[in-house]
């Protein structure tokens, strides 16, 4: 099942007793899954929802907060539906119930944000009101440098009041509008983790924190591979040039080199990828590292000095030219 599936889930099943907050939760899923509809001089309320068990939740508290009784149809998966999608349709007493709800105002016009009562209400009706906001039209990505716990909204106005409730907690909300519609995103992984926390989703922001976790040791391991590939290819380039510089000593000394000196210049074209420190392991005898890098150093500075007294150029002319 997928994160947002299973956060909605979860939050369907939250049992919540004071009737405020099951109210702030009720009346913000009709504003932000459906809306009020004209219907032969009627106001119809009417709520599209995406899971069984929150269409359940909905139904269950119209009945226990207003006595109000409500019709349940489903809309089978299907073109360009993923999902079966469940349909809340309150025909016989819509007026009375958005009056109740805070959905029309006062002189009878649908509140184009959220009922104010609700936005100035409570923390607790401000985490209900989120809630109640994911369960209608939200979802959530997995955790990443794009994650993000998004609600759709159905304008403008309500994105901005959902926007403020956000602020309420503490917590930084953005509305944009992308192609016509209006949504509200939470970024970054502690905010989203405080907002699962505020909705009531324990268990999955757990989960949520352990994805986040793994993938920040995945992308640190990364970043530590590819820091250790760069120190790779540093020190074959460091070996290529040392490899040329020592084949470049040992043809301007000719025999008039040392054999210590000569020893060392010929383990390291022999091995040209080796580090010092291996250079050092697979002499005979073995020699220390500072030992095995003396040697060279010697080398090369006088294969230089001869160079330099016959007017020929030294040990660094022909190095590669992908090569410092």
């Amino acid at each position: 099942m997928a994160l947002t599936a299973e956060v909605k889930d979860e939050l369907a099943r939250i049992e919540v007793v004071k009737k405020s907050l099951r109210n702030a939760e009720l009346a913000t899923i009709l504003r932000f899954a459906g809306g009020l509809h004209l219907v032969s001089g009627r106001i119809v309320v009417e709520a599209e929802l995406d899971n069984s068990q929150i269409a359940r939740r909905v139904s269950q508290d119209l009945a226990e907060l207003y006595g109000i009784k409500s019709e349940l149809s489903v809309m089978s998966a299907g073109g360009i539906r993923k999902g079966s999608r469940y349909i809340i349709r309150v025909t016989e007493q819509g007026e009375v119930l958005a009056r109740q709800t805070g959905l029309l105002d006062t002189r009878g016009r649908p509140v184009r944000g959220l009922p104010a009562a609700l936005v100035a209400g409570s923390i607790e009706e401000a985490q209900a009101i989120w809630r109640g906001a994911f369960l209608a039209h939200g979802s959530l990505t997995d955790p990443g440098r794009s994650a993000a716990l998004e609600i759709t909204a159905p304008g403008n106005e309500a994105a901005m009041a959902l926007v403020g409730v956000a602020r309420r907690l503490n917590l930084i909300a953005k509305a944009r509008e992308v192609r016509g519609v209006h949504r509200v995103v939470v970024r970054e992984g502690e905010s989203i983790a405080a907002m699962l926390t505020h909705m009531g989703a324990h268990t999955q922001v757990l989960r949520w924190e352990e994805l986040r976790l793994r993938r920040e040791v995945r992308a640190t391991a990364n970043r530590l591979a590819n820091f250790d590939d760069a120190n790779l290819r540093r020190s074959a380039h460091a070996a290529v040039a040392a490899g040329a510089r020592v084949a470049r000593a040992l043809e301007i000394l000719g025999d008039d080199i040392p054999k210590h000196l000569a020893y060392a210049g010929a383990l390291r074209l022999q091995h040209k990828q080796a580090s010092l420190d291996e250079l050092g392991h697979l002499a005979d005898p073995p020699m220390t590292k500072d030992a095995i890098a003396g040697r060279i150093r010697r080398l090369l500075a006088m294969a230089d000095k001869k160079a330099e007294e016959l007017g020929i150029p030294g040990t660094d002319a022909f190095l590669p030219d992908d090569v410092d």
